[in-house]
């Protein structure tokens, strides 16, 4: 990981701890655990939401997803700058993933085959984790797609009584021990 790119999460961390949600970007082999998740021959597009500088963004191109099936959604101006930059052929959005309907329907309305979520869900607070949850599931292609997410805690990221509201059933399907601090990636669907 470049200084430079470091330096800049750690300062969008320092103006706004509970919206960044980390110290520095999730690791690679983290970045890894979560674009195996996702069915790479499929057609629909995966949408990326917090993408941040990108290491996930570079695993899930890494993973074989042609970069025009990735859309990422990014809330911070140098991180959405930076993404443009390092990954050509990749659709960027500026905006914030509470509003996921509005800015995917702008986007052409694609069908989402899978949410890929690197989003501080457990600092979020429960409305608006329901709100990006609710939005998610509802553009998801309602058979075969999944809501991937990590977490630095011991449970599930996302709320329970959210997840009985909205008929989710989660997985823990990867623990990282390699990653600061050590996470667990999630794998929702509607059940």
């Amino acid at each position: 990981m470049a200084i430079q790119e470091l330096g800049l999460f750690l300062g969008s961390w320092l103006r706004s701890p509970l919206k960044v949600g980390a110290v520095a970007p999730s690791s690679d082999m983290l970045a890894r655990a979560m674009a195996r998740e996702v069915d790479s021959l499929g057609d629909g597009v995966i949408l990326e939401l917090g993408p941040g500088t990108g290491v996930v963004t570079r695993a899930l191109l890494h993973q074989g997803i042609a970069p025009e099936r990735l859309l990422l959604v990014e809330r911070e101006p140098h991180f959405c700058h930076l993404l443009h930059g390092r990954f050509p052929g990749v659709r960027v959005i500026q905006g914030d993933a509470g509003k996921l309907g509005e800015l995917v329907k702008g986007a052409g309305s694609p069908k989402i085959s899978a949410v890929v979520s690197s989003l501080p869900l457990l600092s979020l607070g429960i409305g608006l984790q329901r709100d990006i949850l609710r939005e998610s599931f509802r553009i998801l292609d309602s058979d075969k797609g999944c809501f991937i997410q990590f977490t630095y805690g011991f449970g599930s990221p996302v709320h329970p009584v959210l997840q009985r509201r909205l008929g989710l059933t989660g997985l823990p399907v990867t623990r990282v021990l390699w990653n600061i601090p050590p996470a667990v990636v999630w794998h929702y669907r509607k059940a």
